[in-house]
């Protein structure tokens, strides 16, 4: 079971991490983890000559968020008997990789926004020449920082985790989804399966790949990575729904970015499609589907147990 508590945060009533009796509070879990991811991030990337291109990488990756990502990919290998150390390389690469999907994603060519985080998006700082670049060395840089930061980890794992990494980020994954995106806007005869292939690519190949790099780098087995998986897959839907969702109920100001870009630009969203009320039981319902799936980790899936529930109650 869950219930909000006073910051809007959820609050699980089953056993904590530990196995003691109290209930599972997520935004002392967030908080901690994001403190930690946070610092890491800021460790990994140095200003140096040329200034202007890592100031703007740093601009963006240190301009906040949730750091749901390398969050998940922090508590599936600690699930599992991993440490954070271990996995905090890959939760910084995602971490790296999301925030290149960002800011090339506001680029006047895609969605042309002019915030992000409550920010200036970086190309209306940097310029547009910059920005490309900026989300250019992120994204190679993800890719060394795995190799070369991962301790503790047998290479076999190492070398999954990239391959992961890459597939979520390529053609079969972020990058495939954000061309049907593209195709699709202005179009009014968008079916269901064509933006659900968006969605699991552009949003939810990412989510997936947190989950289970985190899971790799614990040493799973296949059960419990299809398990994860399937859990992975189902809250990146819920996550793109409820985006959908805010884009058009919460303004701009508590939203971080430009509200009700997506009407603007005539892009088949849920709730274009079913309406509000049906897109949110169909969150909820997918929230319930991942949460089943962790049932047999026991109280050691409350935190991404947790995490799926904020999935549907979260402002922002």
């Amino acid at each position: 079971m869950t219930d909000i508590n006073t910051d809007g945060m959820v609050v699980t009533e089953n056993m904590d991490l530990s196995g003691s009796d109290r209930p599972f509070d997520l935004s002392t879990y967030l908080s901690q983890k994001k403190e930690l991811v946070e610092a890491a991030l800021d460790a990994a990337i140095a200003v140096t000559y040329p200034e202007k291109i890592y100031e703007s990488m740093r601009y963006s990756l240190m301009a906040g968020g949730k750091r749901l990502r390398p969050i998940l990919c922090l508590a599936t290998c600690e699930l599992l008997g991993g440490t954070v150390e271990m996995a905090m390389p890959t939760a910084c690469a995602l971490e790296m990789i999301h925030t290149m999907s960002l800011i090339h994603d506001d680029l006047p060519a895609m969605d042309n926004d002019d915030y992000r985080r409550g920010k200036l998006t970086n190309h209306k700082v940097y310029g547009e020449d910059i920005a490309i670049l900026a989300g250019d060395g992120l994204l190679s840089y993800a890719f060394e920082f795995v190799a070369t930061q991962t301790q503790g980890v047998p290479p076999e794992r190492v070398l999954q985790v990239i391959g992961r990494l890459g597939r979520a980020v390529g053609a079969t994954g972020l990058v495939g989804g954000q061309v049907v995106d593209l195709a699709s806007e202005g179009l009014s005869d968008i079916s269901e399966e064509t933006l659900t292939f968006i969605h699991t690519h552009k949003t939810g190949a990412l989510l997936e790949a947190c989950v289970v790099c985190g899971a790799i780098l614990a040493g799973a087995n296949e059960t419990d990575l299809e398990r994860l998986s399937r859990y992975a897959k189902n809250i990146g839907l819920a996550f793109q729904i409820v985006d959908d969702i805010l884009d058009i109920t919460v303004p701009s100001s508590e939203l971080g970015k430009t509200a009700g870009k997506d009407l603007e630009a005539q892009k088949a969203t849920y709730p274009s499609l079913w309406g509000l009320e049906k897109s949110r039981a169909k969150a909820q319902q997918l929230v319930e589907e991942a949460k089943a799936e962790l049932q047999a980790f026991g109280n050691g899936g409350c935190a991404l147990a947790a995490i799926a529930d904020f999935i549907t109650y979260r402002s922002h």
